[in-house]
């Protein structure tokens, strides 16, 4: 069972990325401040769950929240700063863009860059284990499956209606024959090593 939050005293927003790993597309992070009594039978991890209780999920959480931001970061600006480095970055942004100031952060993963002087906590697997971080997840995946979706219509050649932009062999397959677009992030290897 997820808990509500880590510490009842504190103004907690969860957060988390979505898109890490992809080839294309924009990384995208979500901050969600839940109610400390917020609670729904389904809302785990957004990795553990369907597309459709995920899309379920959305209008729920945005409802109820507190607060909640999604924001991207462009692949051009994580082949500038590294993906890592743009994670960062959207949550930062996501942070901002909270009509609540928060005052602590409850990170999804083990690292994390200090912002604007507010406590940060850094829980590995944490969309699994706190309320706050796993709607962030859920936010984080549906704002940026829509968004790949959209772009899959302008680039139908390259299945991210399917593939969301991850390293999929028939992404890859559809890089070597068409080339790279400017939504794929060019310091990430697009081809796989020839064996």
């Amino acid at each position: 069972m997820l808990l509500p939050y880590l510490n009842i005293d504190e103004v907690e927003a969860g957060c988390d990325e979505a898109g890490r790993g992809c080839l294309a597309g924009p990384v995208f992070a979500a901050a969600v401040i839940l109610p400390k009594d917020f609670s729904h039978p389904l809302l785990n991890d957004s990795k553990q769950l369907t597309e459709k209780q995920r899309d379920l999920l959305r209008p729920i959480v945005e409802k109820e929240a507190l607060a909640w931001a999604v924001t991207p970061v462009s692949p051009q600006e994580i082949d500038e700063i590294n993906i890592l480095n743009a994670s960062f970055i959207a949550m930062h942004r996501s942070v901002d863009a909270l009509k609540i100031r928060p005052t602590s952060l409850l990170i999804d993963g083990n690292r994390f860059k200090p912002y604007l002087g507010i406590a940060h906590h850094c829980i590995i697997k944490g969309d699994g284990k706190y309320l706050s971080i796993a709607a962030a997840s859920i936010l984080a995946k549906t704002y940026r499956d829509e968004y790949m979706k959209g772009l899959a219509k302008k680039f139908p050649e390259y299945t991210w209606e399917r593939n969301k932009g991850y390293p999929t062999k028939a992404h890859r397959a559809a890089i070597a024959e068409f080339g790279p677009t400017e939504h794929h992030r060019m310091t990430f290897r697009l081809l796989a090593e020839e064996k």
